[in-house]
């Protein structure tokens, strides 16, 4: 006679053995990376002091990937030992996110209260997922103002940021009020690497708004930034001058 073989299971009956002792597992002892010997638990278990004990997985969940612990199935939330069903509000959807309530408002509407409120976006602004600054956002060109968007007014010689909600002036412009004015570069300087200001050619010093000569003494050479001077090896800086150590 022909017997059927028994279906076996990979997960292991959870209430075959309530408790067992670590020594009673060798599968589950090993050397740790100081070669002494250690012990776990088996997948379907947890470590209670000397001992493992079987996991209670309540209805509508199952154990977790680690098979230490159990998590509850999607659309149920856990609360203390049990897993309770999600009621999704109108205009939501369920949702397993870390730290969410179990639901997630539709895009278009905000959570109000354990409610689903539409979002009222104003003139110029369109709504966007997140429920920061009220679900909505402003259109480029425009700012937010109060509970609404204003344009954003870009003077002569000026662009929008990548933004979109503020301005800047062009190149060898610089903001002056609500306008863009020339930057007047003085003679031996050039447009720093903003393009709203200058600096001064080597060899020079800014004095106000002038570049002067630098005054290089005796013994000493321009120095890197090419606005200041340095002694040289065996000289020592007093005041404007070098001398020797």
């Amino acid at each position: 006679m022909l017997v059927a073989p028994a279906f076996v299971s990979s997960q292991p009956t959870l209430t075959a053995t309530p408790a067992i002792a670590p020594g009673a597992v060798p599968a589950s002892i090993h050397a740790d990376r100081y070669g002494r010997s250690a012990w776990e638990c088996p997948r379907g278990f947890q470590e209670r002091g000397e001992t493992c004990v079987a996991i209670k997985v309540p209805a509508n969940a199952y154990l977790s990937a680690f098979g230490n612990e159990w998590e509850c199935n999607r659309g149920y939330q856990r609360m203390g030992e049990r897993c309770a069903a999600v009621k999704v509000p109108d205009n939501a959807h369920a949702d397993d996110q870390p730290f969410a309530p179990g639901w997630e408002c539709d895009r278009g509407y905000l959570a109000v209260n354990g409610t689903c409120t539409p979002v009222l976006v104003p003139a110029n602004a369109y709504a966007v997922d997140s429920a920061f600054n009220g679900g909505w956002e402003c259109d480029r060109g425009y700012r937010r103002d109060g509970k609404g968007c204003t344009a954003v007014m870009v003077p002569a010689h000026g662009f929008l940021q990548r933004g979109g909600d503020d301005w800047d002036c062009d190149r060898s412009f610089r903001k002056q009020a609500d306008a863009c004015a020339p930057v007047e570069v003085p003679a031996n300087a050039y447009l720093d690497g903003t393009g709203h200001g200058w600096k001064c050619e080597r060899g020079f010093r800014r004095q106000g708004s002038i570049c002067e000569p630098l005054v290089v003494p005796t013994s000493a050479y321009i120095a890197y930034s090419g606005n200041d001077w340095t002694c040289v090896d065996g000289f020592r800086r007093q005041g404007e001058a070098c001398i020797a150590n």
